[in-house]
């Protein structure tokens, strides 16, 4: 296993999954951190370039590092977003969607009050049994802030802390470009568009965790995102992804540190249990709202199909009876129901 450290040479682009095309009315948004779909398929192409497979031989590539459809024995955990610390990499984590503002200006937070049952003679149409009062403005601004890892174990406590501004470790640059006809090689008539990339504050950077490929140098420069922008990997001494607890707290919360998909939306059609042992009941949920992840099969020259993830951020609140824990057989401790092994479902235990 690894520890990939990845720094922007420049710039990057991981483009969210909207449509776009020059001269229309939308524009090329970038998503920072990426989806775990983007920084799978950077890193199983640069493992043909490590392995020296030769990119014409299909059989040889599905060999080396499986299909669109079967990984293999790669296994990820990220990205997550870090920055150095002297020697070490800190993660960065999104602000959690039952966050409540303290101190605007200082970028303090602090989780909801408990959740409870509606008054007496109020009648809502909510799916669980109690309700979240978010009562300041929670969450609101174009982009949330950043907690980092032990603040976040502190806020899954119930205790008040700060959180960094996106920009204090990202920013975001916009570029205007306009299409060509390849037949006339000339500038296309109204096919003006505009991108949207990131760049990395210094010493910020992506963490992934890489299980399955063993033979990497060191450090060395891959390609990532759109247009292929280049990043500098490092293998470096991350701390471990910390453990659930076992068992559970009576009352717990699940934190997605990374998307996940549920084939009913916002939660799984045939209940909890498949990711838990013993009786639990969620009895409320902060979800923030859903992002569409797709992808294209460069092998089969498709597009794959989209799905529609619960965004990382998202809180669950849970009561169990009796002792109850997360099943040991799940692939990396993952809550989701696709994508486990490319580090979808990502989850942090809190208690309420």
């Amino acid at each position: 296993m690894m520890d990939l450290f990845l720094e922007a040479v420049d710039v990057w682009l991981f483009r969210d999954g909207r449509p776009f095309d020059a001269g229309s009315d939308h524009r090329a948004r970038s998503l920072f951190p990426p989806y775990p779909t983007v920084i799978q398929g950077a890193l199983r192409s640069h493992h043909l370039v490590v392995q020296g497979v030769n990119l014409n031989d299909r059989q040889a590539v599905e060999a080396a590092v499986g299909t669109a459809d079967d990984v293999r024995n790669l296994r990820l955990r990220g990205p997550f977003l870090v920055r150095r610390e002297g020697d070490r990499v800190a993660r960065y984590l999104p602000q959690p969607a039952d966050a409540v503002t303290v101190d605007r200006p200082q970028c303090t937070l602090r989780p909801a009050s408990r959740p409870r049952a509606p008054d007496d003679g109020v009648l809502t149409g909510a799916p669980t049994p109690l309700l979240l009062g978010l009562d300041d403005e929670a969450g609101k601004g174009e982009e949330g802030l950043w907690l980092r890892e032990a603040d976040l174990h502190r806020y899954l406590q119930g205790e008040t802390v700060a959180g960094a501004p996106a920009k204090a470790l990202f920013q975001r640059e916009s570029r205007f470009g306009i299409g060509l006809d390849r037949r006339r090689h000339t500038a296309a008539e109204g096919a003006l568009y505009e991108a949207e990339f990131i760049r990395p504050c210094p010493g910020v950077g992506l963490l992934v965790e890489v299980e399955g490929y063993d033979s990497w140098p060191r450090s060395g420069v891959l390609r990532i995102g759109g247009e292929g922008r280049a990043a500098w990997f490092e293998q470096v001494a991350a701390p471990p992804w910390p453990a659930p607890p076992d068992p559970l707290p009576e009352r717990f919360t699940l934190y997605f540190a990374t998307p996940a998909y549920f084939t009913d939306g916002w939660r799984p059609q045939g209940g909890w249990g498949q990711f838990f042992l013993g009786h639990v009941e969620l009895v409320a949920a902060a979800v923030g709202r859903y992002e569409s992840v797709g992808g294209f099969d460069l092998a089969e020259g498709k597009h794959k199909p989209a799905r529609r993830y619960v965004p990382a951020g998202s809180v669950y609140y849970f009561r169990a009876t009796g002792e109850a824990r997360l099943r040991p057989e799940l692939v990396q401790g993952a809550v989701t129901e696709h994508g486990a092994a490319l580090g979808f479902g990502q989850v942090l235990i809190g208690e309420w």
